[in-house]
């Protein structure tokens, strides 16, 4: 959606036409760029990653980043952190980007979440007072490559099931069950109109029906 801010940025109210008047791509025209362009970044490049020689040290970074934060609350935070691998995977997304920002892009980038793990879906009130299921935290949110919070979200299923104590083909089934719901979900929004994907929701009376 374009704002008049937008427009500003782009050379003034006389440009907002020629943006709104922009042909949009068709969901066939979006397929074939994709496939275009799993050409350069085939899926398969995504399977394999080795720290870097350079790699930061996790407690070094989660030490700079407590200089900014409150300090009778860093220890809370770390605390929390150390209870379990997942708990400190959840206050280390900044370790992980930094990560991920070494590894393969399609280049395709979004408005990322930034910390698409389990624990930051839930349901929440929407302005109609209707009770949704969908992402709930924001705190690093940013513009990125969209394989980003699909990766997250996949670690932190295998991550979470380890936890539990569930079998590797229990995690791996975990891990692979929330990129192929990511994946049929955007196969849906990708026949959808864009506002039509803008208004798009779950309610959450609607879950049981999923399970």
């Amino acid at each position: 959606m374009t704002t008049l801010g937008d427009a500003e940025a782009l050379g003034g109210d006389d440009d907002l036409p020629a943006v709104l008047g922009a042909p949009v791509q068709s969901p066939e025209e979006r397929r074939a760029a994709g496939r275009e362009r799993r050409q350069t970044t085939p899926r398969r490049a995504h399977s394999a990653w080795e720290p870097p020689g350079d790699r930061r040290d996790p407690v070094e970074l989660l030490i700079d980043q407590s200089a900014g934060r409150v300090p009778e609350l860093v220890p809370v935070r770390n605390t929390r952190m150390l209870q379990s691998a997942f708990t400190f995977y959840r206050g280390s997304a900044l370790q992980m980007a930094l990560d991920l920002a070494a590894t393969p892009s399609s280049g395709i980038d979004v408005q990322l979440c930034g910390d698409a793990h389990l624990l930051n879906f839930g349901i929440f009130a929407s302005p109609e007072r209707a009770l949704m299921f969908d992402l709930n935290d924001f705190d690093e949110t940013g513009p990125g490559p969209f394989e980003w919070d699909v990766k997250r979200l996949a670690a932190s299923a295998v991550i979470a099931a380890r936890d539990l104590g569930m079998s590797v083909a229990d995690q791996t089934a975990a891990a692979q069950g929330a990129a192929a719901a990511y994946r049929t979900w955007m196969a849906r929004y990708s026949e959808m109109t864009h506002l039509d994907v803008w208004y798009a929701r779950l309610a959450a009376a609607s879950l049981l029906d999923l399970m």
